[in-house]
């Protein structure tokens, strides 16, 4: 952890945004909810490429709750059509720019042409190194959370570990995705203060940033703002200022 604090850049590695607003952007336009929807498709490919520029590592964007399967049918199913033209039509762009998609969450909710369009895309840009792009889908901070208990179970009854050798970074591996590093900095728009289930594990020590811009209109300026915000923050990771001066000066 303290190499961390010490080698720390204004820059963050990972950028992890909860995109809100869609409903209410389209609603101010007396237009339907799925047109937001839509625009918000656009201020996502906005916002990778700002990333990529960036020189952004991982970026992970909530696409889909587990909890909005509750929301009315025809918006899930104009959802679940979006997300499968996305995946058809934007795959090509994501590896032509050597960037890596992957999906976290519980997908085999999701029909097996979804199912089948989320593996080729994820086996199509696995090799990818410029950046990775995760899309939470079907994904709750507590139901990853859970599942990691039930994995950590399983090991235990297997015999593979003794319940008093999990650790935290035993419980870890099975949090999220293998191999992507906790988001340095995590954003809501939409203007709402809470962060709705997302990436609760791993978000203990992001820094947080709320925007009152609806998601369609949160393209390159506000994320520019959102990490200039970053940048003069200082993360202390429960130290004092002092502690965190002085393992930057030792570097």
């Amino acid at each position: 952890m303290t190499s961390d604090i010490a080698n720390s850049a204004p820059t963050p590695k990972h950028i992890a945004i909860i995109m809100d607003g869609n409903n209410r952007w389209a609603k101010q336009r007396y237009l339907p909810k799925l047109a937001g929807h839509k625009a918000g498709l656009d201020a996502v490919r906005n916002v990778v490429e700002t990333c990529l520029n960036q020189n952004v590592s991982y970026l992970t964007l909530f696409a889909f709750s587990s909890e909005n399967w509750n929301r009315p049918e025809d918006e899930v199913k104009g959802l679940m059509s979006l997300f499968l033209m996305a995946l058809k039509n934007e795959v090509r762009k994501l590896h032509k720019n050597n960037i890596r998609l992957r999906v976290m969450g519980d997908k085999t909710r999701f029909s097996e042409t979804l199912q089948a369009h989320i593996h080729e895309a994820e086996e199509k840009t696995k090799e990818n190194t410029a950046m990775t792009l995760v899309i939470a889908a079907n994904y709750g901070g507590e139901w990853d959370i859970v599942n990691a208990a039930k994995q950590c179970a399983e090991d235990v009854k297997s015999g593979k570990i003794e319940s008093g050798q999990i650790s935290r970074d035993y419980f870890e591996q099975y949090i999220g995705l293998p191999g992507v590093p906790a988001p340095d900095l995590y954003i809501r728009t939409g203007g709402e203060t809470r962060v709705s289930n997302f990436m609760l594990w791993q978000a203990a020590y992001s820094e947080l940033y709320f925007s009152d811009l609806y998601w369609p209109d949160f393209k390159e300026e506000a994320l520019l703002a959102a990490m200039a915000d970053f940048g003069r923050r200082q993360r202390r990771y429960g130290m004092t200022c002092e502690q965190v001066d002085g393992l930057s000066s030792e570097e």
